[in-house]
Parts: C-alpha cells; structure tokens; sequence
C-alpha cells in the first residue's frame, strides 16, 4: 500500500498547495499551458517515484495537425499513462459531477475540459458541440470512446460520440492501445503495483473521409486498430453463436 500512499499524498498535495496557484498564473497570462505542462510533469514524477514505467510506441503515427486520440480504458491510473504520453496539449471530456470538486474544477475549466453529462441528451449533445467547436479552433482532444473503465481490462464496444467528432470537425482519429494499466490498479481497488503501462499511438483514420451516414464505418475501423495493439488478454470478448 506505501505505492498508494504515496501516489494519493503526492495528488493532495498538488491540488491543495500547487494548483491554487497555477489556476492564478492561468488566469494572469490567459493560457492554460504553463499549468498543463506543471501537470504533465508532476505526473510523470509520481509515477517513477510509484515505479510505474510508462513505454511509448509510435509517436510517429501523431499527425502534425489538429486530432482526437481514442484510446482503451482499463484503470484508474491508465490517463496517468496516456496523456503525457501526447506530445500535445488536449482537452478531454470529463463527467460533469468532477467540475464540481473545489480547485480541481476550476483547473479543468482553465484547460478547456469538457463537462459531459450522460444523463440529459440534449446536455450531451450540446457537449459533442462544443468539442467539435474547439476542435475546429485547434484542440486536439483524448478520448475514452468506451464510455467507463472496462471491468476485465478488455477491450468493450465503442460509443459513437468520438466519431460524431471526428466527422464533424473533420480531423482524424488516433487508435491508442494501452497495454497492462490494469495489473497496476484494477477497477475498483485502490492498491497501485509496480509495472510496466504500454502506450501503443496506432496509425490515424481520416475523420474528413466519412460522413455521418458511414460513421459507424469510422467506428468499426477504430475499434479493430485499438485491438490489434493489444494483447490476447486485453481482446474483446469472444462472440457467442
């Protein structure tokens, strides 16, 4: 537990004694780069002091211009993993209920999070908007597209809304594998191991080259490029019948 320990203190401590005043710098220069470049930082440094190796694949396959990074969700600690991993800024869709935690909230809507609540179609809906609109303003974004963590570490069916952003700002998709984030903290525990995360960038999928009525089409493709960068024990269920 002394990984935990250290991993839970280290995140209070940020939050309470070093975010106040990066939110202030924040507000001062009007960016949100020196915050999120701290954080990318700091996060690195706890996970080497936690000996969490992150390895990073194909950085190669990140286009020069404006995205969206898809990748599987495994675990508590897999973003951890995944986005310094991106040599970019991102904004990230995030449960609306997180906006609501002090400091923590505020640092979010200073980097252009996105709030989303699944609950209200039409709060959703307005969600997808304006991601497509800051993704036309050039945000690239990572997304979660299963939706929640997978409770076994594999891989589970995609939801539609990264799509409906892709096609709608027309950018292209980035199929991400994250490879073992699940032996290090499993789905409802709070103990953090030791180990090795992969974080696997597969090649992109143009988002201009479908349209909404071949979108599930984009889907399928994404979802067959993230399960090809993972292991046997990460694949998606095997189908029955």
């Amino acid at each position: 537990m002394i990984r935990s320990i250290i991993l839970f203190a280290f995140l209070g401590f940020a939050i309470v004694f070093l975010l106040p005043w990066l939110i202030l710098w924040t507000l001062i220069a009007k960016t949100p780069d020196v915050m999120y470049r701290t954080a990318m930082k700091a996060i690195r440094m706890v996970l080497r002091l936690i000996s969490v190796r992150v390895h990073v694949e194909g950085l190669e396959n990140i286009p020069l211009d404006v995205c969206i990074f898809a990748a599987n969700h495994i675990s508590t600690i897999d973003p951890m993993a995944f986005i310094p991993a991106i040599p970019r800024r991102v904004a990230i869709l995030v449960k609306q209920e997180l906006f609501r935690i002090p400091l923590f909230g505020a640092a979010m809507k200073a980097a252009q999070f996105v709030p989303v609540d699944r609950s209200d179609r039409d709060a959703a809906a307005a969600s997808l908007d304006l991601s497509i609109q800051r993704l036309k303003q050039g945000t690239s974004f990572a997304i979660y597209p299963e939706g929640t963590r997978s409770p076994d570490g594999r891989l589970r069916p995609l939801k539609k809304g990264a799509f409906i952003m892709a096609v709608g700002a027309g950018v292209p998709i980035v199929p991400v594998s994250i490879v073992g984030a699940q032996k290090i903290m499993q789905k409802g525990s709070l103990k953090v191991s030791a180990g090795d995360i992969i974080v696997r960038f597969r090649p992109p999928v143009e988002g201009a080259a479908y349209t909404d009525e071949t979108r599930d089409a984009l889907r399928q493709r994404i979802e067959a490029l993230i399960a090809a960068g993972l292991p046997e024990e990460q694949q998606p269920s095997p189908k029955v019948g």
